[in-house]
């Protein structure tokens, strides 16, 4: 397939493309070629401060009428238009998301679809909010009425990751701006050109200047100085447990909310009465769909042991038919890694678990019909202890770790054994067993029969290290609003604590 090129993008600011006080340039490089495709601008903490500058002007202008105390029925005729107009451009933006990602072409289609999907609901949401507003609160005393509003929080940080590009900053942008807040987003350095292309989205359909504004650049430069920024008054990252904590000291300095999805270890446990080809294709596709980067990514098997063997065999199988390629052929089933630096921390991992004794089943290494790129084949890495760095580690690789049990005690123990605690999958016919399965893992997000699917209607996050705070579903919205109460004294008698001077 055709690729296409890069556009050039400068920041976008205050609804105008500017170029970033430093003038300094990232190289784009395509993870399957390891050519460099183009640059984006390297933000500073100058820039930052004119970005947030120009979020709260957007927030406060003409008393909020413009956007912030506006309906939310005229916020989602905003949203909608860019829904519209990302399907429309869906064609190219899933290329460059491919390009620029390393996911399979097919891949970045669907996600522009849920992209589209997810500024759609996200005004369905926001004209429903107005139907929420002075919400009445029934009270045990009639000389009081009381009511609430749910406001804007504000100015919001919105730090997004590179494995979902465009759809992770969707998932924050389409609800910050669904509930009246301003926002300055900073996508990953790694994977930004679909952000920038959202900016361009927003600049076509007249979304008022500096409602949400783009900045790419490194994390130290451009996403420190944005969440410690004081006129932030939200931040909302999707990332790495470690700069989940970095970002959630800086806010705590300022008593900042914050969101955080961060990473995972996740479980998936398949029971002996299976079908074995349903089970190993859901198997596989929970550990090595997006590359097998994925924080949600059930990358810890844990199989009954009266199966094991015929079910390792399956899997093997299976490996040995996806195709691993450039991401835009035609069936491409596994793209690279995103980077050099990625894909030499697979292979430590791989290497590593080596070491401690394990065995690699399949793949392990570079394909090799592939010279060029950061490819690593579908890894099964079976005979893992649970002190092994690869069963306590989140690789975000095509690396799947094999342990067996026997009692579904066991697996439990086994699928809770891990700091994280975002997501688990249980694969059984017995859905009785499933429930009890589902009640026991200690998750935010739990798939039955299945691995990874991901819907914008039912919430989304985890628990333990893996953060805190819900995405998508109509709670999502909440992540961006604040609750007045407000209490009115109805009656014309006098209150009557005090002795009134006139009585004296």
């Amino acid at each position: 397939m055709v690729s296409i090129p890069i556009p050039s993008r400068q920041l976008f600011i205050d609804g105008e493309w500017r170029q970033c006080v430093n003038r300094k340039r990232i190289p784009i490089i395509n993870p399957a070629t390891e050519e460099a495709i183009g640059d984006i601008p390297a933000a500073s903490a100058e820039d930052v401060d004119i970005a947030v500058e120009a979020a709260r002007k957007a927030f406060f202008r003409n008393g909020g009428k413009d956007w912030s105390s506006a309906t939310g029925a005229h916020r989602a005729k905003y949203l909608r238009a860019i829904a519209a107009k990302i399907t429309e451009r869906k064609p190219e933006l899933a290329k460059l998301e491919a390009l620029d990602s390393g996911k399979p072409l097919e891949e970045a289609a669907w996600d522009m679809d849920d992209v589209a999907g997810c500024f759609e609901y996200y005004a369905d949401i926001a004209e429903a909010l107005d139907s929420k507003q002075k919400c009445p609160i029934s009270l045990p005393m009639e000389t009081f009425t009381c009511h609430t509003y749910k406001e804007p929080i504000g100015v919001v940080g919105l730090i997004t990751p590179w494995n979902y590009p465009l759809l992770m900053a969707t998932w924050k942008v389409a609800p910050a701006l669904a509930a009246g807040c301003t926002a300055v987003l900073k996508p990953s350095e790694i994977a930004s050109v679909t952000c920038l292309e959202l900016a361009d989205v927003c600049r076509e359909v007249g979304l008022p200047p500096g409602v949400l504004n783009v900045l790419t650049g490194y994390g130290p430069e451009a996403g420190a100085p944005l969440a410690s920024h004081p006129h932030v008054d939200k931040v909302a990252f999707t990332g790495s447990s470690a700069t989940g904590t970095k970002i959630m000291t800086a806010a705590a300095q300022l008593v900042k909310p914050v969101t955080l999805e961060l990473g995972g270890k996740s479980p998936i446990v398949v029971f002996e009465d299976v079908d074995l080809d349903l089970a190993a294709e859901w198997s596989l596709f929970g550990c090595f769909w997006t590359n097998g980067q994925i924080c949600s990514a059930t990358s810890r098997l844990i199989v009954h042991e009266s199966i094991a063997e015929a079910f390792l065999e399956k899997l093997v199988k299976w490996c040995e038919n996806i195709k691993i390629s450039e991401p835009l052929e035609d069936g491409c089933r596994l793209g690279p890694v995103i980077s050099d630096g990625q894909y030499e921390k697979v292979m430590k991992f791989i290497s590593t678990a080596k070491e401690e004794g394990a065995t690699i089943l399949s793949g392990g290494a570079r394909p090799q019909h592939l010279k060029k790129g950061y490819f690593v084949k579908p890894t099964i890495i079976s005979n893992v202890k649970t002190s092994m760095q690869i069963w306590r580690e989140e690789v975000f690789g095509p690396v799947l770790c094999v342990k067996t049990f026997s009692t579904e005690e066991e697996a439990i123990e086994l699928a809770n054994d891990t700091h994280y605690g975002l997501a688990a999958a249980v694969l059984s016919r017995d859905l009785e067993r499933c429930e009890r399965m589902t009640k026991a893992f200690q998750v935010g997000i739990v798939w039955v029969n299945c691995s990874q699917p991901c819907f914008t209607q039912a919430p989304w996050g985890g628990k333990k290290r893996s953060g805190f705070g819900r995405e998508l579903g109509e709670g999502g919205i909440d992540n961006y609003l604040s609750v007045k109460q407000v209490t009115q004294y109805i009656s014309s008698d006098p209150w009557g604590w005090y002795t009134s001077p006139s009585k004296l």
